[in-house]
């Protein structure tokens, strides 16, 4: 994914500790908040498998798809349906309908983490997505120990709060804008959890907000991996890490077409309590309830 001025880098070198790399990362994440990644280690075809499944699935007829609802959870798993979802701030829902797939539990996790939930309609789907899940899961698993470095901490500093987290693969499809009104596929939003990984789009559109209130286009030309800070991480770090505002822009006037996009968001476990990891200060919040405050701000609940 070629970008106008957000950094590449390669993670294999990162995470060979190469300090050019690694200082390359650090100005990253401290001027944009984003980054991206190339030479990550993802397999082209768990990608391919994972778009593929997204837009079958997306295909259903709408009374199918809202079989797969849980709006009681606040779509912690499962489909929320087309204008549901609102920025914080906004009043004019996002133009998105989306799938959240999570780990597959056991009783060593958290139980407010919720199940999965199988398709009947789609018998691989749920392993097409547990692939990519796992996959992910371990990279960002591997980005944090860069990150802790970075912070000056232990290189398994994070491992402990997302070896057995909340996370989610959120499958994306944005459908064709014919309202030419309204052109923001997603508004401007900053991301709640630690870390996102972005596998990539088939159509351009994101764009990250500069500190100097420009917006930054990142072209959807390749498999690279972009990955963002969360307000999560930028809590604990006191803004030393900084959530950055992005948003989803559609470059299609006059000849729309759907848009689909696969983030990962790395969560940590409910119980972990977010404080400063930086600094004496002594305010927290559990993961839980600043997760279950940003549903409710986003109208999910």
């Amino acid at each position: 994914m070629n970008t106008s001025n957000i950094p590449q880098i390669s993670f294999e070198l990162i995470k060979q500790k190469d300090a050019s790399a690694i200082q390359q990362l650090t100005n990253a994440l401290q001027e944009f908040g984003f980054v991206t990644f190339t030479d990550h280690g993802l397999a082209d075809s768990i990608l391919e498998d994972a778009y593929a499944a997204s837009k079958e699935f997306f295909s259903l007829p709408n009374d199918i798809k809202q079989n797969y609802a849980r709006p009681d959870t606040g779509g912690a798993r499962g489909y929320t349906q087309f204008g549901k979802e609102t920025a914080v701030g906004e009043k004019v829902a996002d133009l998105k309908e989306f799938w959240h797939h999570g780990p597959n539990i056991d009783k060593t996790y958290d139980p407010r983490i919720r199940e999965n939930i199988p398709i009947k309609e789609l018998e691989e789907f749920n392993v097409v997505c547990g692939k990519l899940f796992e996959e992910l899961h371990l990279l960002g698993m591997s980005v944090l120990q860069s990150i802790a470095l970075i912070l000056n901490k232990p290189e398994d500093f994070f491992d402990s709060w997302v070896a057995k987290g909340n996370s989610v693969l959120r499958l994306i499809h944005y459908p064709p804008v014919t309202d030419k009104t309204n052109l923001l596929r997603a508004r401007a939003h900053a991301d709640i959890n630690l870390i996102t990984l972005l596998v990539g789009a088939e159509e351009s559109g994101l764009e990250v907000q500069h500190k100097d209130g420009s917006w930054i286009p990142i072209d959807a030309a390749s498999k690279s991996i972009v990955c963002n800070i969360g307000d999560m991480m930028q809590l604990v770090t006191r803004g030393q890490l900084k959530s950055t505002v992005h948003r989803v822009v559609d470059y299609n006037v006059g000849d729309p077409k759907p848009r689909y996009s696969i983030p990962f968001f790395l969560h940590p476990s409910p119980d972990v309590i977010l404080g400063s990891i930086v600094d004496d200060s002594k305010d927290s919040v559990s993961a839980h309830d600043f997760l279950e405050e940003r549903i409710r701000e986003i109208k999910l609940y």
